[in-house]
C-alpha cells in the first residue's frame, strides 16, 4: 500500500536539504559558514514549532513570499507582476509600512517560518523593510532584486546581516539578459557579483527559464561562470505566461524533464552551489505547495494570496494576524477542493485553473 503523502515531512526535509547544501557551499567562507551553522540550529527549532502545531491540527508552511513594494524601475518583458498590476509606475498607495512588515516578520518567527523571500517590484527600494528583516537572525531572507540599486549602503548592510542574501535576476548571458531587462543590466549584475565576491558575501542568481534560454542557463558555460564569481545559489523559476501571446515561452513536460536532469547533474558537479527549481515537478511534492501548503504570498498592500502568480485574496494582514491569514477561507477551500493537486497541463496549476480560484473567492 502506497504511503500517504505528508506535506509537513516533505517540506521539513526540503528545508534541511537547502540548509545542508548552503553549509557545504559556504565551507571556505568562515563568516558565512558560522552564520549558516547557527541558522541550521534555528531551522531545527522552527521545525519543532511547526511539528507541534501540526500535531494540534494546524499546518504552518516553512516559507513565505513577501512582495514589499509595487514600484520597479525596470519594464522586463513578460513580467507577471506588471501583467497582474501588482507593479505599477504610479506612486504606491496604502502599502504596508516598515513597522507592519516587522510585525509580520516577528509573527513568522514565532510560528516557525524559516525563509521569507523578499520580492517586489524592486525590494531594494524599501531599505527600511530590508533593515527590519536584518534584525530577524533566525529567518533567512533571500532578496529577489534586479540588482540595479545595489551600492555601498547595501553591500555594507549585507555584510552586517548575513541573513540577508541578494538573489539577482539574470536571464543567461549578456544578450539574453539585456534583451529582457534593458541595456546595461548584465554589466551592472557582473559588477555587483565581483563586489560581493570581493567582500566574501553569499549571493545567488534567479533565472527565469523559458523555451528560448533553457539550454543556455543550465549549461556548464553559464553555471561555471557564476560559480567562478562566487555565486552560491541558482534558483530556476519556470516562466509562467500571464498573457496569451507568451504561452510559447512556457516550458512543457519535455523541457521540465530536461531541466530536472540538468539540475541533478549540476548538483553533483557543483557541490559549492545550491540549486532550486520552482515550481519544479509538482508531482514529486504531492501537488502545488502554494496557498499555505508550503508557502503563501503577501502582496505589498498586505493581501494574503495563494502565490504571486495567483493574485487573489480574501484577507489582509493589516486587519488580522499572520496566523489568521495563513488560515484564510480561500486557502482552506483551495486545499479542501483539491485544486492544488489536480492534474493539469504543466507549469502553474493555479494560473491554469484561475477560473476555479475566482469561483472559490466569489
Amino acid at each position: 500500500m502506497e504511503k500517504e503523502f505528508n506535506i509537513q515531512e516533505y517540506m521539513t526535509h526540503g528545508v534541511e536539504r537547502v540548509v545542508s547544501d548552503a553549509i557545504k557551499a559556504t565551507l571556505k567562507n568562515p563568516k558565512e559558514s558560522a552564520y549558516m551553522a547557527k541558522f541550521a540550529l534555528a531551522t531545527k527549532t522552527a521545525s519543532k514549532k511547526r511539528a507541534k502545531l501540526e500535531a494540534e491540527g494546524e499546518h504552518i508552511p516553512p516559507f513565505l513570499i513577501a512582495s514589499i513594494t509595487s514600484s520597479c524601475n525596470l519594464h522586463c518583458a513578460g513580467c507577471y507582476s506588471r501583467c497582474n498590476n501588482a507593479t505599477e509606475d504610479t506612486e504606491p498607495v496604502s502599502q504596508l509600512t516598515d513597522e507592519d512588515w516587522l510585525r509580520v516578520f516577528d509573527e513568522a518567527d514565532e510560528l516557525g517560518v524559516s525563509f521569507i523571500l523578499l520580492a517586489g517590484g524592486e525590494p531594494l527600494l524599501r531599505k527600511g523593510v530590508i533593515e527590519a528583516a536584518g534584525k530577524k537572525k533566525d529567518i533567512l531572507f533571500p532578496i529577489f532584486t534586479n540588482g540595479t540599486y545595489m551600492a555601498d549602503k547595501y553591500f555594507d548592510l549585507f555584510d552586517q546581516n548575513r541573513n540577508l542574501v541578494p538573489i539577482m535576476s539574470i536571464e543567461g548571458e549578456k544578450e539574453a539578459t539585456d534583451n529582457r531587462r534593458g541595456e546595461g543590466v548584465y554589466d551592472k549584475l557582473v559588477s555587483n557579483m565581483d563586489e560581493l565576491y570581493k567582500r566574501g558575501l553569499i549571493y545567488g542568481a534567479s533565472v527565469t527559464v523559458t523555451t528560448e534560454n533553457i539550454k543556455e542557463v543550465s549549461s556548464e558555460d553559464f553555471i561555471g561562470k557564476l560559480s567562478s564569481k562566487g555565486c552560491k545559489a541558482v534558483i530556476f523559476v519556470e516562466f509562467v505566461p500571464v498573457t496569451d501571446d507568451s504561452t510559447h515561452l512556457a516550458p512543457g513536460d519535455e523541457d521540465r524533464e530536461y531541466l530536472k536532469g540538468e539540475i541533478a547533474r549540476l548538483r553533483k558537479e557543483h557541490p559549492e552551489m545550491v540549486f532550486v527549481s520552482f515550481p519544479g515537478d509538482e508531482k514529486s511534492s504531492g501537488g502545488c505547495i502554494a496557498a499555505g501548503r508550503g508557502f503563501f504570498h503577501i502582496n505589498s498592500h498586505g493581501g494574503a494570496e495563494p502565490c504571486p502568480f495567483s493574485p487573489y485574496s480574501d484577507i489582509n494582514v493589516k486587519d488580522t494576524s499572520l496566523r489568521e491569514a495563513m488560515n484564510s477561507k480561500l486557502f482552506k477551500a483551495l486545499q479542501a477542493e483539491g485544486v492544488l493537486i489536480e492534474d493539469h497541463a504543466g507549469g502553474c496549476v493555479l494560473y491554469e485553473k484561475r477560473k476555479e480560484v475566482e469561483a472559490l473567492l466569489s
